[in-house]
């Protein structure tokens, strides 16, 4: 049985119908600032006064890009936005700060927990760019991700029918086979030709009447198949009735199946 596909959170979100941007500063004034700012550009903003409450928010919502301060107490901005990456790993995350703390935010971008470094005090412009070309990104990589899980969806699908398939091919050739057996041990000449007028088929009672006529399978003529059965033949001194019988009302099968019956049989 083939396991179904599990999606990530994120990918079950649909494409783009909210922006979610999250703001933590420990500055209120710096926070209603950057809220008023980035609302006019219709994000749905949330906004958290530390580490702690910017990760109590993650904790709610899926957030698509993060802007966050450096130094806050009790958390810095690095170590907040290295656990914000754990819980939403493709989120994007900005740091926004006056202070340039080297080591630590080179660490943290090389490590891939910071898209972008930008100095407080910020130019308006310049930081919408950069919020709007983070959700580009993530909007893009969102995509991609939903892609390749559709493609796989598709793929698993695709594999179980030719999984459902290949079984009922296998039923039909065990049919066929169970066929073949009981025809081959039927106390009853069968004879199978197919459209061309070759023998495709001849059972043991068959092959005993006819001998080396079918042993070979080949042409019909000289095993009485050709000619009308309207009246018994003449078999090794011997009145057979011929039946014939049309294949393909039922299944895929071409040709005729052909009968001898022992003309004693009836008598």
């Amino acid at each position: 049985m083939i396991a179904p596909v599990i999606l990530p959170p994120i990918a079950l979100r649909p494409p783009a119908a909210h922006r979610r941007l999250l703001l933590v500063d420990d500055e209120p004034n710096i926070l209603a600032a950057l809220n008023r700012l980035l609302r006019r550009d219709g994000y749905e903003v949330f906004c958290a006064d530390s580490g702690a409450a910017g990760l109590e928010v993650l904790s709610k919502h899926c957030v698509d890009v993060i802007v966050s301060d450096q130094r806050m107490p009790g958390m810095l901005g690095v170590d907040f936005l290295r656990q914000a990456r754990a819980l939403w790993p493709d989120s994007i995350r900005i740091m926004l700060s006056g202070y340039t703390e080297l080591q630590s935010v080179t660490d943290a971008v090389n490590e891939g927990a910071i898209f972008k470094f930008l100095t407080k005090p910020w130019n308006d412009t310049q930081l919408r760019g950069h919020i709007a070309e983070g959700f580009r990104i993530k909007e893009i990589a969102d995509d991609n991700q939903r892609l390749h899980l559709e493609i796989r969806s598709a793929n698993r699908k695709l594999e179980q029918l030719l999984l459902e398939k290949q079984e009922q091919i296998r039923l039909e050739e065990t049919a066929l086979e169970v066929a073949r057996d009981l025809m081959e041990h039927l106390p009853l000449a069968l004879v199978g030709v197919d459209d061309s007028g070759m023998i495709a088929f001849a059972n043991a009672c068959a092959r005993r009447l006819f001998g080396a006529q079918v042993a070979v399978l080949g042409a019909a003529e000289d095993v009485h198949l050709a000619r009308p059965a309207s009246q018994a033949r003449d078999i090794h001194n011997n009145l057979y009735d011929i039946a014939r019988y049309q294949m393909g009302e039922r299944s895929a099968s071409r040709g005729t199946l052909l009968t001898f019956v022992p003309r004693q049989t009836y008598e």
